[in-house]
């Protein structure tokens, strides 16, 4: 065999062309076969992406264009041996570099521990015996035993099956078990219909069988789907907005700078001056602490996000999911809890009857039906398991509500079964035949029956309590059946008769007919408990949520429409998905509440076609079916409890808890990551602009430099340095999940704040113009003048950081210990300026002089104009709004 042979639809061949098409028999392989096998066609595992090495981590540090300016700046300064500017530029780069570099890799570590679905061992026939092997030894050609409880270990062909049924979710989303013959099937079945395959990662959960290995590792049905997401990381919103700023900061930047050497040139200076002069300007100008900052607000994001229960594998998808305009999430094992439930009971004479409103140890015709239930049942009593049971997911949902309402308990002695039909698609019915009632010694026997209701109807005369069953009881019955299959239950009819001894010549079962009706009961894949909130909440936030799915139509909608999900009944089937060009799946899906009965690469369409509308897309899953979808959204999150290894590779975001209100939790935590990130960036860019203006509009005038490169290198990275980054620890507001997401092209300063980084700005450099001007007529040397000039830029630094903090609310109504970090690091700031100008040693690198109390009081209320502009405009931006929503 060939590993291109892995695409054969061996669902649609009888078994002997299987083993032919293999050179394989029943009874398995031999070692040296296998052996032989193995050379050929790699171990059976998945390849996954590896991690990124270190030093491609570190050089990712460097690829910033305004990075490269300042190496560009270092260099200079190296030639011109400025060695004082040259190592505090280099200091500020390396620093820059190790805090990315340890948040990266960390968020990796922390994503490789959560690896954790495997396939350890596998029981395969090997040379005439069954033998329990690695499963990444399995080869092509393999005999595979399965039984209840066990995960598939590679792609199989089913040899024999007995009562054989698999959750096949993680593929298909499909919350049902499938009930698997050995059987073809057409070659154009979907995957949920190959009833004779077994795929790769699924799980056995009842019955046993045998299949042939048709594939394995990247050959897989869930190999393919590895394949999808091995794929190179797009950028975030976010990404797309740093590099925009980026590139307009370094393309102004540049310009500036060879205006001022051409002009200084021009004007006979000489060419240490003008590019010392140059290189104060590309200093001043570039927000070198801006990496700093982002890393720093998105590794709190982070660690807020994890705190919650969110693992985020990359920094930039820790905003991300703040600028998400739409959710596609998976239903089953999401939304929902991935487990059968039943919800209610309907018994003749009582009606429709809530589980939760049910009694403990109910008695009557409801204690039969439950009682029933719990007897025609093949689920197991399992200990490890969550509810207590292991097996088909309708039996564990009868015998747990058995027990949890104390009709059975674990020391029951139940009846003895004499015989019994397991459940089969075919039949639509399954049977238990069992001497004894529960409540006496009496030894008779009772059949008790389960299955479709318009079949166990078919074989009644009678309801509970003996009433016979005429047309009218009849109807009454189907009425109740029809109402709960509307609300999107699943519907199972249970009845009984006792038999007499002499109608069984051997134990065997006998024909159901004269059963009596004891009642239906109602089964569903309950929403999650948190999911209802979560979804109003989103709604709140202007975020769309869109259930996209495997299951019928008819069940998804609703559990969307118990969920609140907006346009429920608007539903895109995989059939009319198919039928659709992108243009129209992209008008179409705009409208759309559900996505139904999808392919892999249906969810992939529904995200690219969302993404053509200029959506940002978030899609939410745990199953390989879901990791194509991740790896094309904006930003992927997988179930890290539930989720499959393919789904977790593919995502950005892992949920720890596996809960829809997490997302939530995590959008709401984004948008507080990129407000502070905003409220830093208009900090840096207003004063950097500021001391740019004022040492260009000095130079260009022929006056002596403002500032040196040092200075402002120390108040960028050491006194507003130190501000910015506290204002990456800004509380929330309280109204994150109340605003609309913000639109991907405002990137990250809206036109606002863009408005008032000029006006701050501009009045910056005109009030440090005005003072060096007045110092210099006053007499002072130029370092007193310089140090002057400095303190006035601090102390403004420090009311620009305050004004920062909100966008339009005043600053005085926001309390200052909310954030204790800004109130520490602006008083630090002073502090600093005022150790820097009279420490003789950091006086003398900055070129600094001790100032007096009465020069500190004047720089202070010269740098208390700039709060009082600002705190003007914004007042003024109110009163506009407040009219225009008057209006």
């Amino acid at each position: 065999m060939t590993t291109g042979e892995s695409a054969t639809r061996w669902y649609a061949l009888d078994l002997d062309e299987v083993f032919v098409r293999l050179d394989a028999s029943p009874q398995g392989l031999t070692t040296a076969e296998a052996d032989e096998r193995r050379t050929r066609v790699g171990p059976n595992r998945l390849e996954v992406r590896k991690p990124t090495p270190a030093w491609a981590v570190a050089v990712r540090q460097f690829r910033s264009p305004l990075i490269a300016i300042l190496l560009v700046a270092a260099t200079i300064t190296l030639l011109l041996q400025d060695w004082v500017d040259a190592t505090a530029i280099l200091i500020v780069l390396v620093l820059n570099a190790s805090i990315g570099f340890w948040e990266e890799t960390h968020a990796e570590r922390e994503m490789r521990a959560l690896a954790s679905l495997t396939v350890p061992a596998a029981r395969a026939v090997r040379d005439g015996h069954v033998i329990r092997l690695p499963a990444v030894d399995l080869v092509p050609g393999d005999v595979v035993a399965l039984e209840s409880g066990e995960q598939v270990a590679a792609d199989l062909r089913i040899v024999d099956a007995h009562a054989l049924q698999v959750d096949e979710s993680m593929l298909t989303g499909e919350s049902e078990q499938v009930h698997k013959t050995p059987a073809p099937v057409s070659e154009h079945a979907a995957m949920g219909d190959r009833l004779g395959m077994l795929y790769s990662g699924t799980f056995v959960t009842s019955g046993r069988g045998r299949g042939v290995v048709v594939a394995t590792g990247r050959d897989t049905e869930l190999g393919r789907i590895n394949e999808l997401v091995q794929t190179s990381s797009k950028r975030t919103p976010l990404q797309q907005s740093i590099r925009s700023l980026e590139r307009r900061i370094g393309l102004f930047v540049a310009v500036v700078a060879v205006a001022v050497i051409i002009t200084g040139l021009l004007l006979g200076e000489d060419l240490e001056t003008v590019f010392l002069s140059a290189i104060a300007m590309a200093v001043a100008t570039i927000p070198e602490a801006l990496p700093v900052v982002m890393t720093v607000a998105l590794a709190i994001g982070v660690r807020r996000m994890a705190a919650q229960g969110a693992i985020v594998r990359t920094l930039p998808a820790a905003e991300t999911l703040g600028s998400t305009t739409v959710i596609a999430s998976d239903k089953t094992g999401t939304l929902t809890e991935n487990r059968l439930t039943v919800e209610r009971v309907w018994v003749p004479g009582g009606g429709v009857l809530e589980v939760s409103g049910l009694p403990d140890r109910p008695s009557g015709v409801l204690r039969d039906v439950l009682m029933a239930g719990a007897l025609v049942n093949e689920a197991h009593p399992h200990s490890d398991d969550e509810r207590g049971f292991i097996g088909d997911a309708v039996d564990v949902a009868l015998a747990v509500l058995a027990r949890s309402l104390g009709v059975t308990s674990d020391d029951d002695d139940l009846p003895d079964q004499v015989a019994r039909l397991p459940y089969e698609p075919q039949n639509r019915y399954a049977q238990s035949l069992r001497r004894g009632h529960h409540d006496s010694d009496d030894a008779a026997l009772t059949l008790y029956v389960k299955g479709a209701p318009e079949l166990v109807l078919s074989m009644c005369s009678s309801e509970a309590g003996g009433t016979t069953l005429d047309d009218a009881a009849r109807q009454r019955v189907y009425g109740a059946h029809d109402q709960l299959a509307r609300d999107g239950y699943r519907v199972l009819a249970i009845a009984r008769r006792r038999v007499a001894d002499d109608e069984l010549s051997v134990p065997e079962l006998p024909h159901p007919t004269g059963l009596q009706l004891l009642g239906l009961v109602a089964l569903t894949d309950p929403p999650r408990a948190e999911a209802l909130e979560s979804i109003a909440l989103c709604v709140g936030a202007g975020i769309r949520v869109i259930m996209v799915t495997g299951d019928h139509p008819l069940t998804a909608t609703t559990i969307a429409r118990r969920l609140g999900i907006a346009d429920y009944d608007n539903v895109i089937t995989g059939d009319e998905l198919g039928d659709l060009d992108d243009a129209a799946l992209a008008e179409r899906v705009s409208r759309a509440g559900v996505v139904a009965r999808v392919s892999p690469s249906d969810k992939l369409r529904v995200v690219l076609a969302l993404q053509a509308n200029g959506d940002t897309v978030a899609v939410t899953g745990d199953g390989v079916n879901d990791a194509p979808a991740l790896k094309a959204a904006a930003i992927g999150v997988a179930m890290g409890k539930s989720g499959t290894d393919v789904a977790r590779e593919a995502a950005d975001v892992v949920l720890t808890d596996d809960r829809f209100a997490t997302v939530v939790e995590a959008v709401r935590q984004g948008r507080i990551v990129f407000s502070a990130i905003r409220k830093a960036t208009f900090f840096l860019l207003s004063t950097g602009f500021g001391i740019m203006l004022a040492v260009a509009i000095s130079f260009f005038f022929e006056q002596p430099l403002l500032l040196i490169p040092v200075q402002v290198l120390w108040i960028n990275v050491v006194t507003s340095g130190l501000q910015d980054v506290a204002l990456a620890f800004e509380p929330a507001e309280g109204d994150e999940l109340r605003r609309a997401p913000r639109a991907a092209q405002e990137g990250i300063l809206s036109r606002a704040l863009w408005v008032r980084t000029v006006i701050s700005a501009s009045w910056m450099a005109t009030v440090l113009l005005i003072t060096f001007q007045q110092a210099l007529a006053a007499g002072y040397e130029l370092e007193h003048v310089r140090t002057i000039t400095m303190t006035v830029f601090v102390v403004m630094s420090f009311f620009q950081a305050g004004s920062a903090r909100t966008e339009r609310r005043s600053l005085f109504t926001v309390s200052p210990f909310s954030n204790p970090f800004l109130i520490a690091t602006a008083v630090g700031s002073l502090g600093l300026q005022w150790i820097a100008m009279t420490w003789p040693v950091s006086a003398g690198v900055l070129g600094l002089v001790p100032l007096t109390l009465g020069e500190w009081v004047g720089c202070a209320l010269a740098a208390s104009t700039l709060l009082g502009l600002i705190e003007a405009e914004k007042f003024v931006r109110r009163m506009l709004a407040r009219r225009a929503s008057a209006v």
